[in-house]
């Protein structure tokens, strides 16, 4: 790594970026079945900042979680969470990372913002779709427990990820 500069920065934002998702999990709002949390804020943040390369962390906390790390919300880990209620939000965060920094690499404001919604969105239906297979949640009640009950919160987190990363190199 010695002498190589984007190497470097791509090791020292994966470190950093697996710690904030981490913390996102511990800033979180008891809901049923899935809590609210700044999670999503940190992984469209990754993608503001290191364009496709974040699914590198993503990919990593949400494998250090299924390995036993206490990573995800309120300290819990292993495998089984990602067949919980919570595993298709998990899940969902490494295509939505990845699809929103693909767009991310743009300099158009108008597909950087589409991908952070799209990728918000992505995650909201990963995680709607998994309740309907974990719990047996008939398909309606998921999308409005799973998916609308998110969108608020989402549409603010999309928008303040937009902001900060504007002023971000």
């Amino acid at each position: 790594m010695f002498g190589d500069l984007r190497r470097s920065r791509r090791v020292a934002y994966t470190a950093a970026f697996i710690g904030l998702i981490t913390l996102g999990g511990w800033i979180s709002v008891p809901f049923v079945p899935v809590p609210f949390t700044l999670q999503t804020f940190f992984v469209l943040l990754a993608a503001a900042v290191m364009k496709r390369d974040a699914v590198i962390p993503v990919a990593l906390y949400v494998a250090l979680g299924a390995l036993g790390l206490p990573v995800f919300h309120n300290g819990i880990a292993g495998f089984g969470v990602l067949l919980g209620p919570t595993g298709g939000y998990l899940l969902g965060f490494i295509p939505a990372v990845l699809l929103a920094g693909i767009l991310y690499e743009s300099d158009v404001a108008a597909l950087r913002i589409a991908g952070l919604a799209g990728a918000a969105v992505l995650i909201l239906l990963c995680g709607a779709t998994w309740l309907i297979v974990s719990t047996g949640m008939a398909p309606a009640a998921a999308l409005i427990i799973g998916m609308a009950v998110f969108l608020p919160g989402e549409a603010v987190k999309v928008g303040a990820v937009y902001l900060v990363g504007r002023q971000l190199p």
